[in-house]
């Protein structure tokens, strides 16, 4: 779930709790989920209604329907894998679900007290958690079109010895970003200003903290450059978070961030729709698709190296692996000292992209620019 229950220890998580799972069944056995449901309930209805939308939207674009594949945890959650393969415009698209109850260990807590003040439980060896999100990726055919990611998530703790009405924590993650192969200006400016007036909605404060959030998290060092453009990234927002903020007069924070993010997540689909309909039939050469498939190849390499979510989601056991590597895309290339893109050191980066004629790798060099030295796109 791109960044989420993000490196907790090193110990891999106990996924055997039923104790919230037995309590939420039964609950969505007894009716329909409302604003008065647990917050759990709420958000694992959010992500599989926008999923639902984000899945019908791409298969118009596409004109190709995707594989769903649903699948349970034998004590309790479970997930929804969509993806689409060898499309019309989608080389690889893949909108996941996934909500997991399980058990955290001692070190886990101890890393999660690090990360929050306000963590409950000091004298106990394990807690009950439950985790959902909506993590989606598309890789376009088209070099034209941009890669986009997304991942919004909620993750609750609470004692198992009262799940109910014993002292919980909670906090919201997520984010999206984009990851073009060649620079449109227009499109990573309106991508960038859809979200940016999400943010402004809620708290003007958000925007420039969260993309901040972004270009750092999305940066490959061995490479010295970024995976994209950016967007949006945040994680671990709660109460206390919110006390920080500039919005000072929320009662309840956690209906507050709940509304931001529901925002967020409804915001994806005029952001990017627009883009990749403008991108999709655009003409291009072979040299244009070369260039991509090395792009993807960083982008394998950020998510094999560097992504929080993928390396947890290895680590724990009876993992779903084809769910976890669905970010990755159906092809990639890497070719040794690519005279653009190439990793070189010392005295040769002086020759980056002088021994490429002038106009002829233009825009490519227009791409690198611009993953060595973020921008402000709004």
């Amino acid at each position: 779930m791109g960044a989420s229950l993000h490196a907790l220890t090193s110990e891999p998580v106990r996924l055997d709790a039923p104790s919230i799972a037995a309590l939420d069944d039964k609950t969505k056995r007894g009716g329909t989920i409302t604003s008065s449901s647990p917050m759990r309930l709420r958000m694992e209805k959010l992500i599989k209604d926008h999923q639902k939308k984000i899945v019908d939207e791409l298969s118009r674009i596409d004109g190709k329907n995707f594989i769903v594949d649903e699948w349970n945890r034998p004590n309790g959650g479970g997930g929804i894998s969509c993806v689409l393969q060898d499309g019309n415009v989608f080389e690889k698209a893949g909108v996941n679900v996934s909500v997991v109850y399980g058990q955290l260990p001692r070190p886990a807590i101890e890393k999660m007290r690090a990360d929050h003040k306000s963590f409950v439980a000091t004298d106990v060896d394990s807690l009950d958690f439950f985790a959902a999100g909506l993590s989606l990726v598309l890789h376009p055919k088209n070099p034209m079109a941009p890669t986009v990611h997304l991942n919004y998530r909620y993750f609750e703790t609470s004692d198992p010895k009262d799940p109910i009405h014993g002292p919980k924590n909670w906090w919201f993650g997520g984010g999206t970003d984009l990851t073009p192969s060649y620079i449109f200006p227009e499109d990573c400016k309106h991508f960038h200003q859809t979200i940016k007036d999400v943010c402004d909605k809620h708290d003007p404060s958000y925007y420039p903290k969260f993309k901040k959030w972004c270009d750092d998290y999305f940066y490959i060092p061995h490479r010295h450059e970024a995976r994209g453009i950016g967007g949006i990234f945040f994680d671990d927002l709660d109460a206390e978070f919110l006390a920080h903020s500039t919005s000072h007069s929320s009662t309840n924070p956690q209906e507050t961030l709940f509304a931001f993010v529901s925002d967020a997540l409804a915001s994806f689909l005029p952001s990017y729709v627009p883009i990749v309909e403008r991108r999709k039939d655009m003409p291009f050469t072979q040299a244009e698709k070369d260039w991509q498939q090395l792009r993807r190849g960083r982008y394998v390499e950020f998510n094999l190296v560097y992504d929080r979510g993928t390396s947890f989601g290895l680590r724990t056991p009876s993992a779903r692996v084809e769910s976890i590597l669905m970010s990755l895309p159906r092809t990639a290339e890497w070719v040794y000292m690519d005279p653009i893109s190439g990793t070189k050191m010392g005295e040769e980066k002086k020759v980056v992209g002088e021994e490429v004629g002038g106009e002829e790798k233009k825009r490519e060099r227009e791409l690198m620019d611009v993953l060595k030295y973020p921008r402000e796109w709004v």
